[in-house]
């Protein structure tokens, strides 16, 4: 079994660029299942998305963070879980 990954890898290492991504998502898709939305759904969800967060800091009904308090909290979870 080894070897004959071995030689799929080999194999898909030959393809062009475009060609391993498109294979990529071929194999990621066979172990997750099919996408319940189309890609332009997903990407009108996420705007939505996007558009309703933004209204919410607008608003003031959520607290803005500076990105240097979430980088340095991201770093302190990071270095305890190190520890």
């Amino acid at each position: 079994m080894a070897s004959s990954i071995d030689d799929i890898e080999a194999q898909a290492l030959q393809l062009t660029p475009r060609q391993r991504g498109d294979l990529i998502r071929k194999l990621i898709a066979s172990l997750e299942g099919e996408a319940a939305d189309s890609p332009e759904a997903v990407a009108r969800a996420w705007d939505e998305e996007i558009a309703r967060r933004v209204a919410e800091m607008e608003s003031g009904h959520v607290a803005w963070i500076p990105v240097e308090e979430v980088f340095q909290e991201l770093d302190e979870l990071f270095a305890a879980r190190i520890r």
